[in-house]
């Protein structure tokens, strides 16, 4: 008999990292920390300015937004203040 698969042993704690900030990751970008969400292409469905480069990410583009983690005013103003970049753009950053 051929071996069985098995799931690689998964992180409690950032899987409740990512489920509380609805699939999102955390990052660390030039001391500053973001919170992190890939937008696949079927779900890109408004066109947006990259801050990186200054052209558009356009509809049908997956691609990245990021806020920071810890806003002076609060949550609801980082969501406020969150960017669309290009995947590409984000890595560069």
């Amino acid at each position: 008999m051929g071996r069985k698969h098995r799931r690689a042993p998964s992180d409690p704690a950032g899987d409740v990292t990512r489920l509380a900030h609805g699939g999102a990751r955390t990052e660390t970008r030039r001391g500053v920390e973001w919170v992190v969400r890939d937008i696949p292409a079927h779900r890109a469905e408004k066109a947006y300015r990259c801050p990186v480069c200054s052209n558009e990410v356009p509809p049908g583009q997956a691609h990245i937004v990021a806020w920071h983690a810890e806003h002076f005013f609060g949550d609801e103003a980082a969501m406020r203040d969150r960017r669309h970049y290009h995947a590409h753009c984000w890595r560069l950053a």
